[in-house]
This record gives structure tokens, C-alpha cells and sequence, in this order.
């Protein structure tokens, strides 16, 4: 049975699907660099997909995994909230880096976010 995750932030200003990429995009500029800093790829490591987009419509896009531990995760609006769903062949490891990326995603749109398990942490600002 699928999972989802949910981002509301505060604001719907921010809340769109080109922004998430920028900010994915972001994400995986920093984690190239803390890789420099190390001398080890962990670009690799820590952002192991590739974003696929839709065909006809901007409601939602994928990312496939590169590697075998890695398969599919789903990012898309619905009713003014961010959905990230694993589906049925997702692993262990997507499910961790979902995580990761939801806490990353909610810190940046300063979001309240819905994990996976049901609860709840507030990153908006009271």
C-alpha cells in the first residue's frame, strides 16, 4: 500500500512544482560540494535519483532511483499541500531519503509536515 507525506506551508506563494526542482536542484549543489570538501563523491550518496517530469501537465513529477536500493519516489500537488508518495516498489531506502528530503524540503518553505508515520513537525515560523 502506498505511503504519503504531506508539506503545508504557511504561504501558497511558494508552493509550486518548479520551485520544489529548484530547491531539489539545491540540494543537490550542496551535497556535491560537502563531497569536494571530503573528497569523495557523495553526491552520489546522498541524492541518488534522476528527476523525470511529466509529459502533459505540471501536477507531478518523479524520481527514479540510480541505483538497485534506490526505485521511485512521487512529488506532486494536491489541495494546496506538497504529496511525496512512495508506492508499493519503493524500499527501505527510498523511504529514508523521502524522509530526508521531506525535512529539508519543510525547513526551506518553512512548512508544517505530515511524515509518513502520521505525525507531525513544524517547521513554520509561530
Amino acid at each position: 500500500m502506498p505511503q504519503s507525506a504531506y508539506l503545508k506551508p504557511k504561504t501558497e506563494d511558494e508552493l509550486s512544482l518548479d520551485h520544489i526542482k529548484s530547491l531539489l536542484s539545491y540540494y543537490m549543489d550542496i551535497t556535491s560540494k560537502t563531497g569536494e570538501q571530503l573528497s569523495w563523491s557523495y553526491s552520489e550518496s546522498a541524492f541518488p535519483y534522476t528527476l523525470i517530469e511529466q509529459v502533459d501537465g505540471d501536477i507531478w513529477f518523479y524520481l527514479k532511483g540510480k541505483q538497485s536500493d534506490y526505485r521511485m519516489i512521487i512529488i506532486g500537488l494536491v489541495d494546496s499541500k506538497l504529496q511525496i508518495v512512495l508506492p508499493d516498489q519503493s524500499t527501505h531506502g527510498d523511504k529514508a531519503k523521502a524522509n530526508e528530503l521531506c525535512k529539508f524540503l519543510a525547513n526551506k518553505l518553512q512548512a508544517d509536515l505530515t511524515l509518513f508515520n502520521g505525525r507531525t513537525m513544524y517547521y513554520a515560523k509561530k
